[in-house]
């Protein structure tokens, strides 16, 4: 499947609100919402930061993109663990109810992890789309078992009813892999969702998506 995507189609498909989600850990979430601030404009939160907090991801969004907003960390967590791992250690207890979306008119928000990564005893990342009420951006990344894990992260998106309005292929993908991925987000597609293909290293859309 082909299509000549261009970047004024792809700012018009997405909201002025949306959360980056990855189906992993290291997928390239940050890269992917760097792209995204630097290119269509919006503010940066990170709402919960694990570890590496001198070279944060808030910190690599403003040494790489240029005139872009950021908001601060609801939570700054010194071990680059789980966050509820993380919170526990510093004594910190993680609750839905203590987000609150920065007052901005074109905001991305990144997860921790992937959609099932624990916040606390009770909830997960997920729950914390679901609080925020933002549709998502479901970043992949192609290695050995990003299908199984690409297929659990759409299923439980779409058990959860929450958006998908656009999926992001980052970096370099098998033609085999590619073509199955078109299958399983055909119906994506149809809602009107984005896909495109980011190359890292150019940080520029790539034709065939």
């Amino acid at each position: 499947m082909k299509s000549n995507l261009n970047k004024e189609k792809i700012l018009n498909a997405l909201p002025s609100r949306i959360f980056v989600t990855g189906i992993g850990t290291g997928i390239g979430k940050t890269i992917v919402s760097g792209y995204l601030c630097g290119n269509f404009g919006y503010d940066y939160w990170k709402p919960i930061q694990s570890g590496d907090l001198e070279n944060s991801d808030s910190i690599f969004i403003t040494n790489n993109v240029t005139e872009v907003k950021i908001w601060p960390e609801r939570y700054k967590l010194t071990k680059p663990m789980s966050p509820h791992a993380a919170a526990e250690i510093d004594e910190v207890e993680i609750n839905l109810i203590d987000f609150e979306l920065p007052k901005s008119n074109n905001l991305l928000v990144e997860g921790a992890g992937g959609l099932m990564v624990p916040l606390n005893d009770q909830d997960l990342m997920i729950d914390l789309i679901q609080y925020l009420r933002l549709p998502v951006v479901l970043v992949i990344r192609d290695y050995l078992g990003c299908i199984n894990h690409t297929i659990l992260s759409y299923e439980i998106l779409k058990q959860r009813k929450i958006e998908i309005c656009c999926v992001v292929f980052n970096g370099n993908f098998t033609p085999s892999t590619l073509s199955y991925f078109e299958n399983i987000f055909s119906e994506v597609l149809q809602l009107q969702a984005v896909l495109f293909h980011v190359n890292q290293s150019q940080k520029q859309f790539l034709d065939q998506y």
